[in-house]
């Protein structure tokens, strides 16, 4: 017994030199210093903030950075015990929508996260206007990783993988030989995941591709504008089955022949999904699904809008493409319809949207129960970014997130990680620092502050409740 004691009193020593020496810092060097020092050397790595169920919210701020491409509205609140959390609006959002929420949110513990989120999720919506209440959230679970020490998907159950897997958009060129040249250049990168922008964008200028567009292009021209125009009455702004916009067979043959070179270019063995198709009805989305079939699609992605569920579960019977959409549904509660009929192959939350990390889970979770896999969607900052790979890690239907930013270097000076922490042979790794895993670069941020725009400036004119939130009587 004696012996034994010895033994394990050695290991003991032996492992208390061993933390010591890994410290930085020698035993003996250490016992050198006062007292005091010493405490604080063994200390060094505890957390020292309070107990996380004294943490209080004290403030929201907002801080709107462009150019990394986007528009973004990062989100800070800060908390009595002197830590923060980062979430961000989704990209192209306003931030009104999370300004909002802080008189709901001070004198709360962000730690409940959950509690927080139910008294704050009505006021959200679907596209940008989940921006707000989800960016908040993440921004919660942030807190609360930094109060427990742990990183995020830890909070949510644990992790399915320790890399997350990428998939990037590539820049168009009326050439398809161009646009497969650069394709090939993400390969090369190291992205075993694509997407390209296809559709009837690359073929309205040409005579006897479409019909019915003049009706939507600038001063009668053929060329229409762009499905994304904020101009009230142009293309963009009218619903998919009202536009009435065809596709003709010289259209068709055109459009595939962008996707025979990229697969003669890069090979099958890379999953290669297209978006942007344009604003059209079922029949047309079917006639397009079914002439991409050859050229084994991943998936093809918002062929008409999210709402019609009826419909995309006809376009999905119709054709062995894989079909997907889902980046601006708000909730749960806006996928069911989606999953309970099966109308998809794929769903496609944005974390920026669908309200926020714990909630895509849900989503995804609830897919897969129905045989639905998920891909996620994003193209904002690195914050929003790293929330989703939490995400992504915590669900095991996942496929692939997007990293929209590939052509904009700068997007990694914003947090102070290293690239190869963020992106590693087309990988994210899991992170194991506690809460997103990431920390802001001050300096970078405040060099892309849109003009006019303060660095996490005070808020207090949207302290105060000014409505009665309950919704019933």
């Amino acid at each position: 017994m004696d012996n034994d004691r010895k033994s394990n009193g050695d290991v003991d020593r032996r492992d208390f030199i061993k933390k010591a020496g890994a410290g930085g810092l020698g035993l003996f060097g250490m016992f050198a210093l006062p007292f005091e020092d010493q405490i604080g050397h063994l200390a060094q790595n505890v957390n020292r903030y309070s107990s996380p169920s004294e943490l209080e919210i004290t403030d929201l701020r907002i801080a709107e950075i462009d150019g990394i491409p986007f528009r973004v509205p990062l989100i800070r609140i800060d908390t009595n015990q002197g830590i923060s959390g980062y979430g961000e609006v989704r990209d192209g959002g306003a931030k009104e929508y999370a300004l909002f929420l802080k008189s709901r949110l001070l004198g709360e513990n962000p730690c409940n996260v959950e509690k927080v989120f139910k008294i704050i999720k009505q006021f959200g919506g679907h596209g940008r206007q989940g921006g707000g209440v989800s960016g908040v959230e993440t921004a919660l679970w942030d807190l609360t990783g930094k109060a427990y020490g742990v990183p995020v998907y830890q909070l949510l159950g644990g992790k399915y993988r320790d890399k997350v897997r990428l998939y990037c958009d590539t820049t168009t060129s009326d050439d398809p030989h161009e646009y497969a040249r650069r394709m090939q250049e993400r390969v090369d990168l190291g992205y075993t995941f694509l997407k390209m922008d296809m559709g009837i964008g690359l073929v309205d200028d040409e005579e006897g591709s479409l019909t019915n567009t003049r009706e939507y292009g600038p001063k009668g021209q053929r060329e229409l504008r762009s499905q994304y125009s904020g101009e009230q009455g142009d293309y963009g702004q009218i619903d998919h089955p009202f536009t009435r916009i065809q596709v003709t067979q010289q259209g068709l043959e055109r459009m595939m022949e962008y996707l025979r070179v990229m697969r003669d270019t890069i090979g099958y063995e890379i999953p290669m999904g297209t978006d942007h198709w344009g604003h059209f009805d079922k029949n047309e989305a079917i006639k397009i699904a079914r002439a991409a079939e050859p050229y084994t699609l991943a998936y093809v992605e918002d062929l008409i809008a999210w709402q019609y569920a009826d419909e995309w579960k006809e376009i999905s019977e119709a054709t062995t493409t894989p079909t997907m959409t889902g980046e601006d549904i708000y909730l749960l509660d806006g996928f069911k319809e989606l999953i309970d009929k099966k109308a998809v192959d794929m769903i496609h939350p944005d974390l920026g949207s669908s309200g926020g990390i714990l909630e895509t889970k849900r989503i995804g979770d609830y897919a897969m129960q129905n045989g639905i896999a998920m891909m996620l969607h994003y193209a904002g900052a690195p914050f929003g970014f790293m929330a989703s790979v939490h995400a992504a890690a915590a669900t095991e239907n996942f496929v692939a997130l997007e990293h929209h930013s590939v052509d904009t270097p700068n997007w990694y000076d914003l947090v102070q990680e290293d690239k190869n922490a963020i992106f590693q042979d087309g990988y994210t790794p899991v992170p194991e620092k506690p809460g997103l895993g990431v920390e802001i670069n001050e300096e970078a941020v405040r060099e892309h502050l849109i003009e006019d725009a303060g660095y996490f400036e005070p808020t207090p004119e949207w302290n105060e409740i000014r409505t009665w939130d309950r919704t019933w009587s």
